[in-house]
């Protein structure tokens, strides 16, 4: 069954600009700027201003919040609707927290060396189960990788764009990939530990 209107809003934090324009979001805020094309989606979006009572009872304009509608969507559209709105919420929280991945090198036998180059932009991995390759990943524009001070074999990834972070978490996890034994046993890899944000909450 079509549904004539479906819609759900956006708040848009103060220290947070949000420019829209034919369905390209563009948000700037304290740690940069994320740009993201949604013309694929047939969706409206459009800022907008809710009215609110104030104490003297008159209406005013609320704050400013981003709306995403559907007209006449069926199931498949409406869904685009709440995935349109998580990705806007994922860059409002890039740009203003930022996001930052946990990585632990786990190993039985051969320890595992990380050496990270070009001012946190490429990470090299040697000795993984004993082998003599060096497995050498290039971090996505925009992140950084550097090992934690505090906890023993841990790398630390960093960036604004959640989509660039956790690929160059994969990147690297998908380098040190045991072939020809059983997975059950040979647990040794760099896997991701803990999913936070680089600005902690209070």
């Amino acid at each position: 069954m079509k549904l004539v209107k479906a819609s759900q809003d956006i708040s848009i934090p103060d220290d947070v600009k949000l420019e829209v324009k034919s369905r390209k979001i563009r948000v700037t805020g304290p740690r940069g700027t994320l740009t993201r094309d949604f013309k694929h989606l047939a969706v409206d979006m459009y800022k907008t201003h809710d009215q609110v009572e104030n104490e003297e009872g008159e209406m005013v304009e609320g704050p400013l919040k981003l709306r995403v509608d559907c007209h006449f969507g069926k199931r498949k559209r409406l869904a685009a609707i709440r995935t349109c709105t998580s990705h806007v919420q994922n860059m409002i929280k890039g740009v203003t927290k930022g996001f930052e991945y946990k990585m632990r090198l786990v190993y039985a036998h051969f320890p595992i060396n990380a050496n990270i180059t070009e001012e946190g932009s490429c990470i090299e991995v040697r000795n993984f189960l004993g082998e003599k390759r060096v497995r050498i990943v290039n971090m996505l524009p925009g992140v950084k990788i550097v090992r934690s001070t505090n906890v023993k074999d841990e790398l630390v990834i960093s960036g604004s764009d959640i989509e660039l972070v956790s690929k160059s978490a994969a990147l690297i996890n998908m380098s040190c990939h045991v072939k020809k034994k059983d997975i059950r046993k040979f647990l040794d890899g760099v896997y991701v530990s803990e999913k936070t944000t680089i600005v902690k909450d209070e």
